[in-house]
């Protein structure tokens, strides 16, 4: 009598659906992974952008005002010194309040952030602790990389206003300019209009575009350099859009996005909102170059038009003056935005999240 044969294992054509299945199984559940990871890095972001707020709050209540976005003041002994050249931002004036007393132990914010000698270079007492890679200053959704060696990078910028006045880093229409001293009081609009700072993505190293002629550079990583500002400031439009100089005057510098949370100037710890968040624009910066005319307290300051820039999808993360924090889209429209940036405009601004 006949012993009936028994089959094991697969088929080919069982093992083909098998791993069809799979395939379309990992094909579902990756962008679920991703976006799950996504939102826990914008939560991060989030929540550094809520402890900064709390930080200014405290700042605010030991010294009634908000930290300056910039310092400008004569070097003593070298009253020709750029007085610019301070540039101590507002994130290290916060350090303190960051729990964060240590690094600025590392500080002497009585010196220039640059130095009074050939090439201006970091004073001695300085270059450890502007070196400092600060995870608080960095969103987790970027590369989290320093952009130069020597400068500890940050994504979290205070919001100097509108942007009027090209770009102006002096007495502007935000919270945050050089040497303000923002009171509560001052701001007209309330502190649930008013932005005070956010989010924008670190820039990468230059040189490669250069090498490529320009073909490689993108909006959300460099910023062009407009040419021809002495004594008075002539940033527009079309300068910028003209511009094929990224990141330094001369075409041959490299002096990344976001390089230095020490130091308030545009291209590091400070921006405005000019442009609407994640613009295709380039962000623009200039300066105000040597000139008989113009006296050492605006020798060297930096102009620009940099707007919020975030790597989250569809928009980015706005601090507000109260403390609170809001996710604000990319489609947000451009009045309500630049509004939004000003401490007395007069004007409500309405909630932008979507």
């Amino acid at each position: 009598m006949p012993v009936a044969m028994v089959r094991n294992g697969f088929t080919l054509v069982e093992l083909l659906v098998v791993i069809a299945i799979i395939g379309i199984l990992v094909a579902l559940l990756l962008p679920a992974i991703q976006n799950a990871r996504e939102s826990a890095r914008r939560s991060q972001c989030l929540s550094n952008l809520k402890q900064l707020g709390v930080a200014l709050h405290n700042y605010v209540s030991a010294e009634k005002h908000f930290p300056p976005g910039a310092v400008a003041k004569t070097y003593p002994g070298q009253p020709s010194h750029p007085e610019t050249f301070y540039r101590w931002s507002s994130l290290a004036h916060l350090l303190p309040f960051l729990e964060n007393q240590s690094v600025r132990d590392l500080l002497d914010l009585s010196l220039p952030l640059y130095m009074p000698a050939a090439g201006y270079p970091i004073a001695d007492r300085n270059k450890a602790g502007v070196a400092k890679i600060l995870p608080e200053f960095l969103c987790p959704s970027d590369i989290g990389q320093p952009a130069k060696s020597e400068w500890g990078p940050t994504n979290y910028v205070a919001c100097a206003g509108s942007g009027v006045g090209g770009g102006t880093p002096f007495e502007t229409d935000g919270i945050f300019y050089v040497n303000s001293a923002t009171s509560f009081a001052q701001i007209g609009d309330g502190s649930s209009h008013t932005a005070a700072m956010s989010e924008s993505l670190l820039g990468e190293d230059i040189q490669a575009i250069l090498a490529s002629g320009y073909g490689g550079a993108m909006p959300e990583r460099h910023y062009k350099f407009s040419l021809g500002f002495s004594a008075t400031p002539d940033l527009t439009d079309t300068r910028c859009n003209s511009s094929r100089n990224f990141n330094s005057s001369l075409g041959n510098g490299n002096d990344p996005r976001g390089f230095a949370w020490c130091s308030g100037e545009y291209r590091c710890a400070l921006y405005n909102h000019y442009y609407p968040p994640n613009t295709a624009n380039y962000d623009c910066i200039t300066s105000v170059t040597v000139d008989p005319s113009v006296p050492p307290k605006k020798l060297y300051s930096a102009y620009g038009w940099r707007t919020a820039r975030g790597a989250h999808p569809a928009g980015v993360n706005v601090l507000l003056a109260d403390g609170s924090v809001q996710f604000t889209s990319n489609s947000i429209d451009l009045l309500i935005w630049q509004h939004l940036s000003t401490r007395d405009s007069h004007d409500e601004v309405t909630e932008s999240s979507p």
